[in-house]
């Protein structure tokens, strides 16, 4: 029979965008995944030049191996050769596919929870653009439906190849061949493994590097670590093994290792958009591109010749950074989660003589970490100095939870067209005025009602007060979220500010 992937995204109510298909398990049955990689390996037949082969790989969740499979027999039946590159890193499974011209495919659902799952797509020069979204949904093809059962699960399903180790592998020696064997000499660092499918090679990097390493917190059972919206139980974890065991800082990552998780050495997290800014910093960028929901101390901290913001999610940062390429400039993309983008080709020298870092334009969570950790060595500082140098803004998001998207987005269209923003949330962002004196019982006079001051429509609504707090609202991409982000120059003050805003908007379920 002949189906359009439209078709199938209808049927199965499996979401398909740049970020690739997510959805719940028991929706993502073979044959869904099956249409989504034979039109996807279709696409590349007509829009890219290359061999016929494809790279796979996956992640640690229970349901990766049996749509590892269902992808094997999609190759199979489109002529393909398939390249099983075993359970690695997304950027691991990306860089091989870069280097080999070739198209590739992980199993993953990031950070999201074990009963979701989803498929990321990138063609041989990297990941998919909006372009590549359009052109793949826009396939059909021709298959024995008799191939599969009622439920929509392959009778026959095949095995899965060989492992090709050359992707670990190549993986692997990248970071020490940039930076050397001594570079994290004489630090020690813990890493936090749970279920990252990345924790072995996490650990091998950074002992190839010349750390002294300390895995723990290991787990058998999928975990959903969320660079975003870090976990308490995670908090906890972090400032527990820090206290009882000396650590210049603590690695993790999501569960596709495409997304970092720094700890200092007290075991607090830094926020992902925090940590691009040191890294780029680290590593002498000139040119940045990242989403207008990260932290302004980008701009405050003048650290950069130009910068670029995009709307949220790496295929926008992407065409941020292509459009700041220039001959002999370094360009170089983060995400609000941490994930750092390579876009040029980095050259430095060392005291042995100048190395390159090859460009690996899609999200990588080791770099950030490293770049940070090797300039706290050559310096001999330690993670809190380098933080303590950036300008004083602090950023917090959290999220609605099993909020229809729909919802979302009617919601934020309300407060636009109505133009509520001041309404809803000036109170919670207002300040004393400065002419305010203290009252007969001592107390200051209430607050002002905070005004706006610009709005931005990047990507959301961001709204800037005359305080300077921020609040920005947007419904999440890729799940079924509400997510608010909000900015000042007070770390408790960012946190009563958030408080407020989810109270807020936690009104809106009714």
């Amino acid at each position: 029979m002949s189906i359009s992937m439209q078709d199938v995204m209808k049927e199965s109510g499996v979401a398909f965008g740049t970020s690739g298909a997510r959805g719940l398990v028991t929706a993502m049955t073979d044959r869904v995944c099956y249409v989504y990689a034979r039109c996807f390996i279709k696409y590349c037949e007509a829009s890219y030049k290359c061999e016929r082969t494809i790279a796979i790989a996956g992640d640690l969740r229970p349901s990766t191996e049996r749509i590892l499979k269902a992808l094997v027999k999609a190759g199979e039946d489109s002529a393909w050769k398939v390249v099983y590159c075993g359970r690695i890193p997304s950027p691991a499974i990306a860089l091989y596919g870069i280097d080999k011209a070739l198209p590739t495919i992980m199993v993953t659902g990031s950070h999201i929870p074990a009963d979701r799952n989803g498929i990321k797509f990138n063609h041989p020069q990297g990941e998919i653009s909006k372009k590549d979204e359009q052109g793949i949904v826009s396939q059909s093809v021709d298959f024995d439906e008799a191939i599969f059962d009622a439920s929509g699960m392959l009778k026959n399903a095949p095995e899965l190849p060989a492992v090709e180790m050359e992707a670990e592998e190549n993986y692997l020696k990248r970071y020490p061949a940039f930076f050397g064997s001594r570079a994290l000499l004489g630090l020690t660092i813990g890493v936090y493994q749970h279920s990252a499918v990345g924790r072995d090679i996490v650990v091998k990097v950074l002992e190839s590097l010349g750390a002294t390493v300390k895995p723990f917190a290991r787990s058998e059972t999928f975990i959903p670590v969320d660079t975003e919206a870090i976990r308490k139980e995670d908090e906890d974890l972090a400032r527990d093994f820090a206290h009882k065991d000396f650590v210049d800082a603590i690695f993790s990552t999501d569960g596709d290792s495409d997304r970092p998780l720094l700890a200092d050495d007290t075991g607090m997290w830094l926020r992902g958009d925090v940590l691009g800014i040191l890294a780029a910093q680290a590593l002498g960028i000139k040119r940045i591109a990242t989403p207008v929901s990260c932290n302004t101390s980008l701009e405050k901290c003048g650290s950069f010749e130009k910068i670029c913001r995009t709307r949220i999610g790496s295929p926008y940062v992407i065409a941020g950074m292509e459009s700041l390429v220039d001959a002999n400039v370094s360009v170089a993309g983060y995400e609000a989660n941490g994930g750092f983008l390579l876009q040029t080709d980095l050259t430095r020298k060392f005291e042995d003589g100048t190395r390159t870092l090859p460009a690996l334009p899609t999200r990588d969570a080791l770099l950030p970490m490293l770049a940070v950790m090797v300039r706290v060595r050559e310096e001999r500082l330690c993670v809190v100095d380098l933080l303590k140098k950036l300008p004083k803004r602090f950023t917090l998001s959290d999220r609605l939870k099993e909020f229809p998207t729909a919802t979302s987005k009617a919601k934020l269209a309300e407060i636009r067209e109505q133009k509520l923003g001041e309404k809803l949330f000036g109170a919670l962002t207002a300040k004393p005025s400065r002419f305010a004196k203290p009252g007969a019982d001592g107390k200051m006079p209430a607050p002002f009602h905070g005004d706006i001051v610009s709005i931005d429509e990047t990507d959301g609504y961001r709204m800037e007060f005359d305080s300077g707090d921020i609040v920005h609202l947007r419904p999440s991409g890729n799940a079924p979220e509400f997510r608010c982000y909000v900015e000042t120059g007070d770390k408790e003050r960012s946190a009563e500010l958030l408080a407020g805003c989810m109270k807020i908007m936690e009104g809106w379920r009714g």
